[in-house]
């Protein structure tokens, strides 16, 4: 179970290590089936893109997942759930007015991700995906 990080801006210094093991510690406790993915780090303005393009949402948002979708031959280099991309701005954003740390507020970005990826979806599951992600978050000491 690998997690790839990927800082593609240049607002809020990223400590790709840390991000690297906290992933990895999460990938043990989600469903990932020995999976592993990548999560990058990206400004608003990228966010904002994404979220147009992907979503049809105007605006940026906190955190968006892609699943891998691998096809066999793919699968060769490596099983991967697919990809987490957090916005760093929106995260500090939010760490701000929940009065939490950044670094906090980033590892429950990236554990929600990973349960995205895992197939859980807070916006159909009735309650299910927010209450794993309460139990997973105590779990992991966030």
């Amino acid at each position: 179970m690998m997690i790839d990080v990927v800082n593609r801006q240049r607002k809020v210094r990223v400590d790709e290590e840390r991000w690297r093991a906290f992933g990895e510690r999460a990938l043990k406790v989600v469903p990932a089936g020995g999976a592993g993915a990548v999560v990058a780090f990206v400004s608003d303005r990228a966010m904002r893109e994404l979220n147009k393009r992907w979503r049809g949402k105007g605006g940026t948002t906190d955190v968006l997942s892609f699943p891998a979708g691998q096809e066999e031959f793919e699968k060769g280099e490596g099983v991967s759930l697919g990809d987490v991309v957090i916005s760093v701005e929106q995260a500090a954003r939010q760490a701000a007015e929940h009065g939490l740390e950044f670094e906090n507020e980033v590892e429950q970005l990236i554990l929600h991700g990973l349960l995205h990826l895992c197939g859980y979806d807070h916006e159909l599951d009735g309650g299910e995906m927010n209450a794993l992600e309460l139990r997973l978050r105590r779990r992991l000491k966030i």
